[in-house]
């Protein structure tokens, strides 16, 4: 129920706002609006105050304003210079650009009022590093501290994996400057490459096998009727050796479990200070085109390492105000980077999301708290944003692509050139809707 109403309230917002911008601007240059809708279908709720009738509709994807058009009926002579294909052409310009630039807008105003009462962030330092990943292979150790990515230097771990994102777009290899344990300035260059296009797009998402977590050896959450439970494993136990070898950490011992899918572990450990061998046997599971061991055990976070990892970071209103627009600037440009890549191969189509995805993502976010859930209205208003920027035609940047045909031209793009791009731009909007839609299913259902 949170995660529909999560995502009700997001799309709700999100496409008011949108549509508040046409609105808005329509009304400056004097075009007559007859109808201002959200969602589609039939109308459930519907007022008309003045002349703009007011409707809530059903299906919450989208919306609409409705202005007066002669291209679309018929309009009374002394309404005509209030007819929206009479503007000029900037005025068109204005009218349409203004429901993109309303949600930019509003994903600022929205990072203002998470960034206003400061942000909650993590040094760049690095807690833990997976084996096998390109960031094991470009040399990352526990206790690194980040000072730059691609030559950007970087204070917090949210802009060391921002930074990851973007360089990635741009280049196969992402050049890192680290402080290592010892105060050595050093540089680690991650290149995704040999590992796989999964590994490819998880560090085009900033994950390249790094995280600023750490755990301790020890069980943290124990899975009811898994292998370990079974086996006799408790939470709080301190894993100590495996087959006689001792673990220095908990990504060791997940190494070993991965690696021995059926096969026999005695494992030692300390209960209430006193030792203890328990013998398990990982279950066999396929993951990712191959079988690894599992026993449904997860860690104890470190709690002296998350502590000195964690600050605050506070501004003053002008402050706020000048890192709220940066932020939104920066989501912004980093959209269009990742579409273009998209366009010329760089970046996988696997990584559109559609509707399931949001509304999921949505009610994480607002299980987290009110903080996350801001962030993700954000970042989903920047996208919509960005979206209905692209020269495709049934998007506002489609309609702009004709204005600026006509600015130059000296007359409005034929009737004919129009209709075939909004056939062309409904086929291609509607096949990546249809690809994102797959994508959810599959992350959702599919594993």
């Amino acid at each position: 129920m949170l995660t529909l109403l999560a995502f009700l309230v997001a799309i709700g917002l999100l496409v008011t706002f949108h549509e508040l911008g046409h609105y808005w601007v329509a009304k400056l240059c004097g075009v007559k609006v007859l109808r201002f809708s959200i969602g589609f279908g039939s109308p459930l709720l519907r007022f008309r105050p003045r002349e703009t009738e007011w409707v809530v509709c059903p299906i919450p994807l989208g919306g609409y304003v409705k202005m007066l058009d002669e291209r679309e009926g018929l309009v009374d002579e002394a309404d005509r210079p209030r007819a929206f294909n009479n503007q000029h052409v900037l005025k068109r310009m204005a009218i349409v650009s203004a429901g993109p630039l309303a949600n930019l807008l509003l994903a600022a105003l929205l990072y203002w009022a998470v960034i206003a009462q400061g942000v909650p962030q993590l040094h760049p330092l690095v807690g833990t590093v997976v084996e096998q990943t390109p960031a094991a292979a470009a040399g990352f150790k526990e206790g690194d501290r980040v000072l730059s990515v691609a030559g950007r230097p970087v204070a917090s771990w949210q802009e060391v994996r921002l930074g990851i994102v973007e360089a990635a777009m741009s280049s196969a290899v992402v050049r890192v400057e680290v402080q290592d344990a010892s105060g050595a300035r050093k540089r680690r260059d991650i290149d995704a490459r040999r590992f796989g296009e999964k590994a490819e797009q998880a560090l085009q998402q900033g994950d390249p096998g790094v995280s600023p977590a750490r755990f301790l050896a020890q069980v943290g959450v124990l899975e009811e009727k898994g292998v370990a439970a079974k086996a006799g494993l408790k939470v709080g136990d301190k894993l100590q050796a495996v087959n006689g070898v001792m673990l220095r950490n908990w990504e060791e011992w997940v190494h070993v479990v991965r690696n021995s899918p059926g096969k026999e572990l005695t494992v030692r450990v300390e209960r209430a200070g006193k030792p203890l061998e328990i013998k398990l046997r990982p279950q066999a599971v396929a993951q990712d085109d191959e079988v690894v061991g599992r026993i449904g055990v997860g860690p104890s976070p470190d709690r002296a390492w998350s502590d000195q990892l964690s600050f605050t970071r506070h501004y003053d209103a002008a402050g706020a105000f000048a890192a709220a627009w940066a932020k939104t600037g920066e989501t912004a440009w980093m959209s269009v980077k990742f579409l273009g890549n998209m366009l010329i191969g760089r970046a996988s189509l696997n990584n559109l999301s559609g509707p399931l995805t949001i509304a999921n993502v949505a009610g994480q976010t607002a299980r987290e708290g009110l903080t996350p859930y801001l962030e993700f209205l954000a970042l989903i208003s920047v996208s919509i944003g960005v979206l209905n920027l692209l020269p495709i035609p049934v998007l506002d940047g489609g309609h702009l692509m004709y204005y600026v045909a006509e600015l130059v031209r000296g007359k409005p793009v034929s009737e004919r050139v129009q209709l075939l791009g909004q056939k062309i731009g409904f086929i291609l909007l509607a096949s990546l809707m249809a690809f994102a839609m797959l994508n959810d299913f599959s992350r959702l259902f599919g594993g």
